[in-house]
């Protein structure tokens, strides 16, 4: 899995401190110029697991950011749309492990070619902690190469 960092994405350190400002996170910032329009493509997260996000908190980030985003881009012909990453969240850059600091995923881990489930304890640039149950628990620590897919688990 790709690791790439949040500060190599175009306005991301733009919006983010206006996000947490909030109380959520800013998981994935996408621009994609048009001809006629820009669209904007936001996710937002909790900063608690175990709070979900509703449509309110959804149109309180968009009203603080895309006035933000339209400024910086010198246009307000944009679209954009924000969201949370719903129950079946596929984690595409590892760099949004520490973004989810606290949440219970899953990584299909290359070494042992199965599923590995656990929290997340910690994440940096090469590798993720997870905190797992079964058969025991332990934290075990899974680097990026090794991971062919990551996603959330819905416990609910």
């Amino acid at each position: 899995m790709e690791y790439i960092p949040y500060k190599s994405m175009k306005y991301y350190e733009d919006c983010a401190p206006l996000v947490e400002g909030l109380g959520f996170k800013l998981v994935d910032l996408k621009i994609i110029p048009g001809k006629e329009v820009t669209k904007i493509s936001a996710i937002i997260a909790a900063e608690n697991p175990e709070v979900s996000i509703g449509v309110n908190d959804c149109a309180k980030v968009h009203r603080l950011i895309l006035p933000q985003l339209e400024t910086l881009l010198g246009t307000e012909d944009t679209t954009m749309e924000l969201t949370s990453p719903g129950i079946e969240h596929n984690i595409k850059n590892a760099a949004e492990f520490t973004v989810f600091t606290g949440y219970n995923v899953r990584v299909w881990d290359k070494t042992v070619t199965d599923w590995v489930s656990g929290k997340i304890i910690s994440a940096d640039d090469k590798a993720v902690v997870l905190e797992t149950s079964e058969p025991e628990s332990k934290q075990l620590t899974v680097s990026y190469d090794n991971i062919a897919k990551a996603k959330f688990i819905y416990n609910k």
